[in-house]
């Protein structure tokens, strides 16, 4: 069959992403918090005649929105929480070193703010969400003209974003009434891997089985994060929670029964999808599961993937609770991820791309380029949100935060010009407020919003028309990034594609690892202890390579000069792929016959040897510690259950 090649796969990797668009129903949930939280908050402080912390807090609640993604709201009190908690300390750090530091002593200190934040990004996205309000509230704090005290603006700015999360945690969300509205987050999250299962064994045999499974790793990711967030108690609570645990805890061996049916190429029957869509509805419908039709029995996968459904089946009438299968990483693990090859990488360039940006800025402030003027702060800003490696593509970033801003400008001159104030730009503020969850599905679009926001804020707080020099220094933002984002750096270029696949080689290893050598019982057989430890080595396996992935796209769609530096890292993140799913195929079949077949030696053999030639050809470490050797067998173990 010919296949079509599209628009946007016939352009350059780094121009098809500046136009990529992401799909999806649209939250109105979060509209419906984004419309209550800036422009509320606004309108009181006008009201009050305290504007100035109004502003800075209708702008804590516009970042804020832009972290409220899906999720369950234990999930928001980390991804909102952390950030806030970050932007009030730089919004404090920021005003006392603008207060007290001149020019050049103000742009070492911030440039140091920027190495630091730029290491915390290498950490995972919630430090890197926090890394940025760090710099982008310093940034503010040291210029924005604010009369308030600097603990005033910190407390002004926690105020502003603890309003949204406090909207993210008592409103509930459309269609959460079937059960604990508090946990509907939850609820969708493990529903949604029910859903993802059914999905992969009705693709089996087909071509569409490696996206499925990818689809299978994203929700499983989305749901045991959705389980694990912050809590003031170590277990579940309620028996709401502890249901949706052990709901959760059911879907493992069912995933993994499908990832080994997949592996094995053959289509099945409607029938075998039938159990786990059952068990989707279930959770959503806060019901029980009824009767579940049972596959054949005709091949080990398919005799684990009957055993996991009656097991599922009896884990929905208990609701006892489970075992998340997830270890919490120590601060030791936070320190070597910002202090390694990535962290070294990120810290460098956004360091010295927000070094670069407040020092042109100060010398333009001081010399009056364009007329001295009080907010200088929008160029390191503006720097900040651009040069983040892992918010996407460099050039892409540029290209669609100055073709954002032009249109944004341009809107708000025209709506400036006829709209009352103050009342209509606190609704104007309103109305960007709650087009921000929307806007996120492309930079371009949120850059346009975001910059309506900002120059209804600036006049609200009695500063002119500025579109202007919004414009002119976005344009000027995305020059000094474009210039430094790439310049060579000390050190490999790509190191945190480098840093994600050698963890997920790891991973992998560990995880073949326990499945060919795993001596959990007495008597060398793998207990109810193995299967637990086996599931969270298999989940850490595939939430690795989902990072890694996603860290080799971004990098692959950057100028050919950059880009360069991680060719070949997407061929050895395929291969450990399939070394994983070969894992999962050989742990079910040892679960029913203790043995190995010739298929999956040879296939472990073939994928081995493919992986340590990449690897080689990449530049890439050795996995610590390797697997050893195929052709080992042990006693079949029992039926599987959850711990």
């Amino acid at each position: 069959m010919r296949r079509v090649r599209t628009p946007l796969a016939a352009l350059p990797p780094w121009l098809s992403h500046a136009l990529r668009t992401q799909r999806g129903p649209v939250p109105w949930n979060a509209v419906t918090r984004g419309a209550l939280a800036a422009g509320p908050l606004l309108l009181v402080s006008v009201l009050t005649g305290r504007t100035s912390l109004g502003v800075v807090a209708a702008i804590a609640a516009m970042l804020a929105g832009i972290n409220d993604r899906p999720g369950s709201r234990r999930t928001a009190v980390r991804r909102l929480g952390t950030p806030a908690l970050a932007g009030a300390a730089g919004l404090f750090a920021g005003t006392a070193a603008g207060d007290h530091l001149g020019a050049v002593a103000l742009t070492v200190v911030l440039t140091g703010l920027g190495v630091l934040a730029g290491a915390m990004s290498a950490v995972g996205p919630v430090a890197s969400a926090a890394g940025t309000q760090l710099l982008v509230a310093s940034a503010i704090g040291a210029g924005m003209p604010v009369p308030e005290a600097g603990w005033a603006r910190a407390l002004a700015f926690l105020a502003g974003a603890g309003w949204l999360l406090a909207l993210r945690l008592v409103l509930p969300t459309p269609g959460s009434m079937a059960g604990d509205f508090r946990f509907d987050g939850e609820r969708e999250a493990v529903a949604a891997v029910y859903d993802a299962v059914a999905e992969l064994l009705d693709a089996a045999g087909s071509d569409r089985a490696v996206a499925r499974r990818a689809a299978l790793t994203a929700a499983l990711d989305h749901a045991q994060d959705a389980l694990a967030g912050p809590r003031l108690r170590p277990r579940a609570g309620s028996a709401a929670e502890r249901r949706l645990h052990a709901q959760y805890a059911a879907a493992l061996p069912l995933a993994e029964a499908a990832t080994a049916l997949a592996w094995a190429g053959e289509p099945l029957s409607g029938r075998a999808s039938t159990g786990p869509r059952r068990l989707a509805a279930a959770v959503r419908e806060h019901t029980q599961t009824g009767p579940l039709p049972a596959p054949t029995r005709s091949a080990p996968a398919l005799r684990a993937l009957d055993d996991a459904l009656l097991h599922a089946a009896d884990a929905f009438d208990q609701g006892d609770g489970g075992a998340l299968h997830t270890r919490r990483r120590g601060a030791r693990d936070l320190l070597r991820a910002a202090s390694g090859a990535g962290g070294r990488e990120f810290g460098l360039r956004i360091g010295l791309s927000f070094g670069a940006a407040v020092a042109v800025a100060q010398a333009l402030n001081h010399a009056q380029w364009y007329g001295r003027h009080t907010h200088w702060y929008w160029l390191p800003a503006t720097a900040v949100f651009l040069v983040k490696p892992d918010l996407g593509p460099l050039v892409s970033r540029a290209l669609c935060r100055a073709a954002g801003t032009v249109l944004g400008a341009l809107l708000f001159a025209g709506l400036a010009a006829v709209l009352p104030r103050p009342e209509g730009l606190v609704a104007l503020v309103a109305l960007c407020g709650a087009l921000i969850p929307v806007s996120t599905r492309h930079f371009a679009a949120q850059t346009a919003v975001v910059t309506v926001l900002v120059l209804s804020l600036v006049m609200v707080g009695g500063e002119p028309q500025a579109s202007v020099s919004r414009i002119a220094e976005t344009l000027l933002a995305c020059a000094i990034v474009l210039i430094v984002g790439h310049l060579p750096m000390p050190g490999r270029r790509g190191g945190q594609v480098r840093v994600r696949l050698a963890a997920a080689a790891d991973a992998a290893h560990a995880y073949l690892t326990h499945v060919l050598d795993g001596t959990d019982g007495t008597d060398g057989t793998e207990g109810l202890d193995g299967r637990a430890a086996r599931w969270t080595l298999r989940r850490e396996a595939y939430r690795a390579l989902a990072e890694a992935r996603t860290a080799i796209a971004l990098a692959a769609h950057e100028l050919p000069a950059v880009a360069r530096h991680t060719e070949g890292t997407d061929e050895v993140a395929a291969v450990l792929e399939r070394l994983v799913d070969t894992t999962t195929a050989c742990a079910v079949h040892l679960d029913d016959t203790g043995r190995l077949t010739a298929r999956h030696r040879e296939e472990l053999a073939t994928l081995l040897g493919e992986a340590e030639a990449k690897r080689r050809r990449v530049g890439l470490r050795a996995p610590v510690p390797g697997p050893p050797a195929a052709g080992r067998s042990r006693q079949a173990s029992g039926p599987a259950s959850v711990g």
